[in-house]
């Protein structure tokens, strides 16, 4: 209940004041502004006075605040656990373009060995660091490199190979898996 020189604050409104006097349901307040005004009494908040927010902020102790500031708090992380599935495949990019520097005065044969070799030789450098998954990436094109590096992966025993996930590679890419022998 609101009495006779209560600070209060009224709702929905930036006004605040001091309480002259209470009748029924009805607060006539003084504005901090010196306007008299009315209203309801569901309309205002009592609110404490500045001096006695200050003598309950003495109350708390200081040592407190400041052991809970200087004090780190441990941190909480969470590992995310990663898949086997996730770790890194060497991806090798057959395009000319990306075996040299310019292509000029190579005949189509010239290319295509070259890209072949360049197969051959990550394919062997895989089977020798029993690296399990390998990509390469041949373009779409004509069919011609896929085609030829088909024919050189069906050599090869303990080799399994099929078109790369076609959401990160379209069409131009074939995954490459190297059976692990125990030896």
């Amino acid at each position: 209940m609101l009495t006779k020189g209560d600070k209060v604050s009224v709702l929905d409104e930036a006004i605040n004041g001091t309480v002259i006097s209470v009748k029924n349901n009805e607060v006539l307040i003084e504005s901090e502004d010196g306007f008299v005004m009315t209203f309801f009494v569901n309309e205002l908040v009592k609110i404490q006075d500045s001096s006695n927010l200050m003598n309950s902020i003495k109350r708390i102790n200081l040592e407190e605040i400041t052991k809970e500031k200087t004090e780190p708090k441990p941190r909480s992380f969470v590992k995310e656990k990663k898949d086997k599935r996730d770790v890194a495949v060497p991806e090798f990019d057959l395009h000319i373009e990306k075996l040299v520097k310019n292509k000029r005065g190579m005949s189509n044969y010239d290319i295509l060995t070259l890209q072949t070799e360049t197969a051959k030789r990550h394919i062997e450098f895989a089977i020798k660091n029993r690296i399990p998954k390998i990509v390469f990436i041949h373009g779409v094109g004509e069919g011609i490199l896929k085609a030829e590096l088909d024919f050189l992966l069906g050599r090869y025993d303990g080799i399994d190979f099929r078109d790369a996930n076609y959401q990160k590679y379209g069409l131009g890419a074939t995954e490459v898996y190297i059976r692990q022998n125990n030896k």
